[in-house]
């Protein structure tokens, strides 16, 4: 390669090319977003050398010989704008009302809600409100202000945020497990952040906030489309549901992972341990006597992956043992089509979750005839095989007895589309994280439950965190076609998290997590983990987890999966 040109890669949903360019003296990494913007669908906004991720802002090392540039359709670089706009927003909150404090709570509809808050109190928002914010956000924006990075070493940062009052960030920096800290300065304003920013506010020139409940949602744009900002779709029984967790939080007395690791480091977090258990229990009895209550008869379970709901139905399925039904318990699972039969996808291979790859009209006779009274054969997937096997043993079920089932296509309409809607009771499991680090960094419930995968799959799978991590995107795909876009048809949502399960998750899967090389493609997934479980301290004696906690279906030691 010429040594006065650099070789630039292009990657794009639609496409990855690269190009060569010339070499700049004394150049960053935006010098060289800036002329190439336009190839790209999505605002550019990172750039990437073999599996490391570099601010915009950085200097170009001048011996480099190929880089990446990334831009909002990557994942990567939409958390950089979203963190970046969450920085804006923050600055913005400071401005226009000195006295409240801006709080990043958690993701709905490809947002982030925040509220703004005085003391414990939230602030009563409205229209006019919402503009307020909105026209300084736009203000800072236009600014183009500088967003500026600075390491300290942990003591110095703990020293710096209590200096400026804010004890809040000296106290999750208490436990952190790290050498340095990224201090970010917008302005006047200083925090940190877990993650990287963008170079300055010009960049985030789309965004859009919507009322929301008592708060707002901050709306970056569409990740492929430059300048298009994201619409918003009210997701009110997922809102419940965070709201449910806060509410667990305070009855704990946890409100972030400060709170969370004192407890582990007094070791007492065995009560905690119990009541949250305490909590789930008496939750799933609730739903049980709601079930009964509406005499319903088809009850869907759905989830993503990761979230607990094989355990989930069997605790349903006890519960209801106990309130004097006999549940049957069905997995969609094995009611796959033939291997050969299987639909393909875009790109010509086994679509194995598709709705399509169910045989929906022999599950729906099934499921009619087992209602009515009648027996059926019992229908098991041989996955070595690629078949359907129909048994001699036959299935039945008593009069007024319900039919629990479990799969990822539970919410979806097609299914059981011609029996009647007034007999089924729909369940959605979410894996709704209770804590955040702290006000400004939320831990997404995506990230909590690829932890909790890559637990279960070296347990219990014989799969390393490294395939977990590479399998994570097909796995997220597949979720995002199949399970998402019904979530709010159910009529009732249960997170089945664990405020302590992360430090729980920590002490299994960080030495793997480390043990993953630089030159790996898992490496920059597995490095970005690594920095939030930093924040945790491990809760090494899980004991108190009790072997029928849904946990436990991740951590090991189940005695109902």
């Amino acid at each position: 390669m010429d040594k006065n040109s650099l070789t630039l890669c292009l990657k794009t949903p639609s496409r990855t090319s690269t190009l060569e360019v010339p070499r700049r003296p004394h150049a960053s990494y935006a010098d060289y977003a800036r002329d190439l913007a336009h190839e790209f669908d999505g605002q550019v906004i990172l750039a990437k050398t073999g599996q490391v991720l570099h601010e915009l802002s950085e200097a170009v090392d001048p011996d480099l010989e190929a880089f990446t540039l990334l831009d909002t359709a990557d994942t990567d670089g939409h958390r950089v704008y979203m963190r970046s706009l969450s920085f804006i927003f923050i600055l913005a909150i400071n401005r226009t009302f000195p006295k409240a404090r801006a709080v990043v709570e958690h993701s709905i509809s490809g947002g982030a809600y925040c509220t703004i808050r005085q003391g414990s109190r939230r602030m009563d928002l409205d229209s006019h409100t919402r503009d307020r914010i909105q026209e300084e956000m736009a203000r800072i924006v236009e600014a183009d202000m500088a967003i500026e990075r600075q390491l300290y070493s942990v003591p110095e940062a703990i020293e710096f945020f209590k200096e400026i009052g804010r004890q809040d960030k000296a106290d999750l920096l208490h436990y952190l497990n790290a050498d340095h800290v990224a201090i970010y300065r917008l302005g006047d304003y200083y925090d940190s952040f877990y993650g990287y920013m963008a170079p300055s506010t010009g960049y985030i020139s789309t965004f859009r906030l919507e009322l929301f409940e008592h708060g707002l949602v901050l709306l970056g744009p569409e990740r492929d489309q430059r300048g298009v900002h994201r619409n918003f779709t009210p997701q009110y029984k997922l809102s419940e549901t965070y709201r449910e967790a806060e509410r667990w939080s305070e009855l704990q007395k946890i409100e972030d992972v400060y709170d969370l690791n004192q407890l582990l480091d007094q070791g007492k977090i065995g009560e905690v341990v119990r009541m949250t258990e305490g909590l789930q229990q008496h939750k799933i009895m609730e739903i049980g006597q709601e079930i009964i209550r509406q005499n319903k008869r088809i009850i869907l379970i759905a989830a993503p992956s990761s979230s607990g709901k094989t355990s989930f139905a069997y605790k349903l399925m006890n519960d209801l043992r106990v309130l004097g039904l006999r549940p049957l318990k069905i997995s969609m699972d094995d009611y796959y089509v033939d291997r050969d039969k299987t639909p393909l996808d875009a790109d010509g291979q086994p679509d194995f979750e598709s709705i399509y790859a169910i045989d929906l009209d022999r599950f729906e006779k099934d499921m009619d005839r087992l209602l009515h009274g009648q027996s059926v054969p019992k229908v098991i997937f041989d996955f070595l095989s690629g078949k359907s096997i129909t048994l001699e043993e036959t299935l039945s079920l008593s009069e007024g007895d319900p039919i629990i089932i479990e799969g990822i296509h539970g919410l979806n309409p097609l299914l059981l589309k011609n029996l009647d809607d007034r007999l089924k009771f729909r369940i959605y499991l979410s894996v709704t994280t209770q804590i955040n680090l702290d006000d400004h960094n939320r831990i997404h419930t995506t990230d909590l439950r690829l932890m909790r995968r890559m637990a279960r799959d070296k347990a219990s799978r014989g799969r390393s965190v490294r395939d977990t991590i590479m399998d994570w995107p097909s796995v997220r795909a597949g979720e995002k076609r199949n399970i998402f876009p019904y979530q709010e048809e159910a009529d009732i949502l249960f997170n089945s998290s664990f405020i302590y399960e992360i430090a729980a998750l920590k002490f299994i899967i960080e030495e793997d997590l480390r043990a993953i090389p630089p030159e790996d493609p898992a490496y920059l997934e597995a490095g970005r983990v690594l920095a939030l479980l930093k924040y945790f301290l491990p809760m090494e004696d899980i004991s108190d987890v009790v072997n029928t906690s849904i946990l436990r279906e991740f951590i090991g030691g189940s005695k109902i999966v």
